[in-house]
């Protein structure tokens, strides 16, 4: 793991940014620990819902910088988070039908932020990312961003698919990225969308390719058989641009 800015070290420090509101994607505790002051920081974090991950101490210790971790490391969010409905009312703000990025487990900080980058590039309202198993706006992805997460809300939800669920109850229609499915310029991407794009390593989870209602393919002609994640972001997400287009 990268150190950044966004990392707390020891006891108190850790306590005093959960007490003061501040917002933490991941908890990692010494796995055993149970004396007073480690039990309140993990009240502390669950009352946040934030992920909690045991490890041993050498892990602590190849994180730490301080060297002074005392059994607690925070990785805070580097840029607060919106709500699903905050993308929602972007959208209606706008008189536009919703176009929605949603990210199954991306696990690299630049292609997070170059998605977001490009989410906003193209007109996008938001982007919902997963609390589990992804990562969360740290520095590095704020960077990567270039300046766009200060106008692209990014929204961090427990389930993916229910949340898929929820929004398609709402008229918003799936597509998701997969070189399996029928190629993009075949389907029609029009209308409220959201846009589903999987890890750089396994792509769109099954369960959340389930719940899409187009799976679409990009025509590739090379010797490699994918596109970088971020990469083929761009290439969907333009083809939903270039359809709202062609549409007026």
């Amino acid at each position: 793991m990268r150190y950044e800015e966004y990392t707390i070290e020891g006891r108190n420090a850790v306590t005093e940014a959960f007490r003061s509101g501040k917002t933490i994607d991941k908890l990692y505790v010494l796995d055993g620990c149970h004396d007073g002051a480690v039990n309140t920081i993990k009240t502390l974090a669950r009352k946040q819902d934030t992920i909690v991950n045991y490890v041993t101490k050498e892990r602590l210790d190849q994180m730490s910088e301080t060297g002074k971790h005392q059994g607690v490391i925070a990785q805070a969010a580097a840029y607060d988070y919106a709500t699903v409905e905050d993308i929602l009312d972007a959208a209606k703000q706008k008189g536009e039908e919703p176009f929605i990025f949603v990210l199954d487990e991306i696990e690299d900080p630049h292609n997070l932020g170059a998605i977001i980058r490009t989410a906003n590039l193209c007109g996008a309202h938001g982007v919902i990312i997963p609390k589990r198993r992804a990562v969360g706006l740290t520095a590095t992805v704020v960077k990567a961003s270039a300046g766009a997460i200060n106008y692209t809300p990014v929204a961090k939800v427990t389930n993916i698919a229910k949340t898929i669920d929820e929004l398609k109850e709402k008229g918003i229609w799936f597509a998701c990225a997969d070189m399996d499915g029928e190629v993009m310029y075949r389907h029609n991407l029009t209308g409220p969308i959201g846009l589903v794009i999987g890890n750089e390593g396994n792509g769109v989870s099954r369960l959340v390719k389930e719940k899409c209602d187009y799976i679409a393919s990009i025509p590739m002609k090379g010797d490699i058989d994918s596109l970088n994640a971020s990469v083929a972001a761009g290439v969907l997400a333009y083809e939903i641009v270039r359809q709202r287009y062609m549409k007026k």
